[in-house]
């Protein structure tokens, strides 16, 4: 993933924007420089997701459009947060051992390009097969 362009949105409902310097999947801390040039070291555990974005405007008014005929590899997931969330991708990184997983969403005019989960923050993850 590019490292420009990060929305790095928080549990507690709050976000930030910027790039990510040393994001790693095992690592619990990263650098992360927000659209201001502050330099911070973010927790993973404390994030409900990082999103790597087109822009950071986004489209308040877009609803979603999941083009269940994309096939980009790996396996189709549905994840649900606990702040009600869905997103519905692709993945090929899901490890039950690993804290969170990257993703790709099926809604290819979606303003998100990837997303790394957070499973702390999830409520449902869930495998799809091909009738969904």
């Amino acid at each position: 993933m590019e490292t420009d362009k990060v929305i790095a949105r928080f549990k507690d409902g709050s976000l930030i924007k910027g790039k990510i310097h040393d994001f790693f999947i095992d690592n619990t801390k990263f650098s992360f420089e927000t659209t201001k040039g502050e330099r911070s070291k973010i927790s993973v555990e404390e994030l409900k997701s990082i999103f790597w974005v087109k822009d950071f405007q986004g489209n308040k008014n877009h609803r979603d459009k999941f083009n269940f005929e994309l096939d980009i590899g790996g396996r189709r997931i549905r994840v649900r947060f606990f702040d009600g969330e869905l997103i519905i991708g692709h993945t090929i990184g899901y490890s039950p051992n690993k804290p969170g997983f990257f993703m790709v969403p099926l809604d290819t005019e979606s303003n998100n390009k990837g997303v790394f989960v957070i499973k702390s923050a999830t409520e449902i993850i869930e495998f799809l097969d091909s009738q969904n």
